[in-house]
């Protein structure tokens, strides 16, 4: 249960993200109660995982699926600039954090 609670926590890391870039310096009403809805909730899980999971591994899980998720959402939907490069990189963060799960 730990592990899937950190998958969501993660995917909410995604969604924080991208809504504080689109609330404009907190100056957009929406983005910013979603921003702040997400970021309370993802870190409440984050927290609640870190209770059986270790420290290092649950952060740096987070933050993985946070940081592909934000990227790819941004690539795909917000006009910033892809690359093969770029894309091969996510996936090594993708690779990651499946590596972590395999090694716990």
């Amino acid at each position: 249960m730990a592990w899937f609670v950190l998958v969501v926590s993660g995917v909410l890391e995604a969604v924080w993200a991208t809504a504080l870039g689109k609330s404009e310096g907190f100056s957009r009403l929406w983005p910013t109660v979603i921003f702040a809805v997400g970021l309370v909730l993802s870190m409440a899980g984050l927290a609640w995982a870190m209770r059986t999971l270790p420290t290092g591994t649950s952060y740096a899980v987070w933050v993985g699926i946070g940081a592909a998720l934000t990227v790819t959402y941004a690539m795909i939907f917000d006009g910033e600039a892809a690359s093969l490069l770029k894309v091969l990189l996510v996936l090594g963060i993708v690779g990651c954090v499946i590596g972590l799960k395999v090694l716990h």
